[in-house]
């Protein structure tokens, strides 16, 4: 039985189901969406132009498969992704295993913050590493090398400190009653 799925997927692949038919449906189905949330193309009677939007959506996904690097991007992006969305769901799962039962468990105030963070710069670091430069280094290895060279000691300092400076900034200004503002009425 097993072998008979791997041939399906073997076949899946070579009729270009991987590299032409889901590249094609993820873009026209993102750009589509954009369309016609943003109105970028008129609306008529208040509602969105459908049959242009889907005209250029259409155009726009054929544009992307007819590339094949940009096909190569969204495959590596894509899937990726779904390893960073399984590993949040994980860390979800054993952080509610604390929580206290019958309570609705959330990520509030800071904690959710530096999740989206996290989960902002994990996707920025799939997007790099799926991206080569023309010696065939990815992006993130070249931005790796060019922080953590000799010469750019300076450079990752100065960041830090403003970092630093930026962070300590919004924890003096803050005005949920335990920053400077609140304590000077008192």
């Amino acid at each position: 039985m097993a072998s008979q799925l791997r041939d399906i997927i073997t076949f899946f692949d070579a009729i270009g189901l991987y590299d032409v038919v889901l590249p094609f449906l993820l873009a026209f189905t993102i750009v589509f969406a954009i369309f016609e949330k943003t109105k970028v193309l008129g609306t008529e009677d208040g509602k969105p132009k459908k049959n242009l939007n889907a005209i250029a959506a259409f155009v726009i996904a054929f544009l992307v498969v007819a590339s094949s690097r940009l096909v190569e991007i969204i495959t590596t992006v894509s899937a990726n992704a779904v390893v960073l969305l399984f590993l949040s769901v994980l860390f979800l799962l054993l952080a509610g295993s604390f929580h206290k039962e019958g309570d609705p468990f959330f990520l509030e105030g800071g904690y959710k913050w530096i999740f989206m963070l996290i989960m902002f710069l994990g996707i920025g670091g799939i997007f790099l590493d799926a991206l080569h430069t023309n010696d065939g280094r990815t992006w993130l290895e070249a931005v790796g090398e060019f922080l953590g060279g000799t010469s750019s000691d300076r450079v990752v300092g100065s960041a830090i400190m403003l970092v630093l400076v930026v962070l300590f900034m919004v924890f003096i200004l803050r005005e949920d009653g335990s920053g400077g503002e609140k304590k000077a009425g008192h």
